[in-house]
């Protein structure tokens, strides 16, 4: 039969909680040190990954600045400036494209040259006057007349002038439907355009219709399916 004080010397509470966890309590410090410095070094390397990637994303995000006065328009862009006026070329200096418009003239047989040239002609009125201009035409037979500079502004489209380039389309009658000649060239000189700024004609070309709400170009307006076609024949020209 044990003392009393057998079982005392026996039952002692640490030694009995050292036994459950197997460890002496410095042990244990040890450990829990050690926990907290790879904590400490996992929590530096995740922020310098976080920062490290910020960065790259952060630079590939930004593209790198277009000179828009250095693109050379091709041979088959008839280069035929306006004059600078307050009406339709207020030579105002684009910083950046984001988008291309595509408008119809809404003047039945009017040629390149015709719009041209009332666009020009603004340029003589005095006080309160029209603006409007764009800086393509494409013609019934297919020509291209350049009118405005793509790095300056345009009056075409109300709210988009400052960030976009814009194509104003011939049409033989009040559908606004293109002969195949001015489609084709609408094609080309889109693709052109997107090549040289960049741009991704899913997302980026546009009806003026997109912008405001107006029915123009009339034809793509009313014929959903040939304005995805349109969008669709750019991206295979590109």
């Amino acid at each position: 039969m044990r003392e009393e004080g057998d079982y005392t010397e026996y039952y002692v509470p640490e030694k009995r909680k050292s036994r459950k966890s197997g460890k002496k309590p410095s042990e244990n410090g040890s450990l829990v040190l050690m926990t907290a410095i790879w904590l400490a070094v996992l929590l530096i390397f995740m922020g310098l990954g976080i920062g490290i990637g910020w960065l790259l994303w952060g630079r590939q995000e930004e593209k790198p600045a277009i000179d828009l006065k250095a693109i050379e328009a091709p041979s088959w862009v008839d280069q035929d400036f306006i004059r600078k006026n307050i009406y339709s070329r207020p030579a105002v200096s684009l910083e950046q494209i984001n988008g291309i418009v595509i408008h119809y003239v809404a003047n039945p047989k009017t040629t390149a040259k015709n719009n041209r040239d009332y666009f020009d002609s603004l340029a003589d009125q005095t006080g309160e006057g029209t603006s409007v201009s764009a800086h393509f035409i494409v013609g019934l037979e297919g020509e291209i007349v350049q009118a405005v500079p793509i790095s300056e502004m345009a009056y075409a489209t109300k709210g988009r002038n400052d960030d976009t380039i814009s194509i104003e389309s011939c049409h033989p009658d009040e559908t606004g439907r293109y002969e195949a000649a001015t489609y084709d060239s609408m094609v080309k000189l889109t693709a052109w355009l997107c090549r040289e700024l960049e741009l991704n004609p899913e997302t980026d070309v546009i009806r003026h219709y997109d912008e405001g709400g107006k029915v123009c170009p009339k034809y793509f307006v009313e014929h959903e399916d040939a304005w995805k076609q349109f969008l669709q024949d750019v991206k295979a020209a590109m």
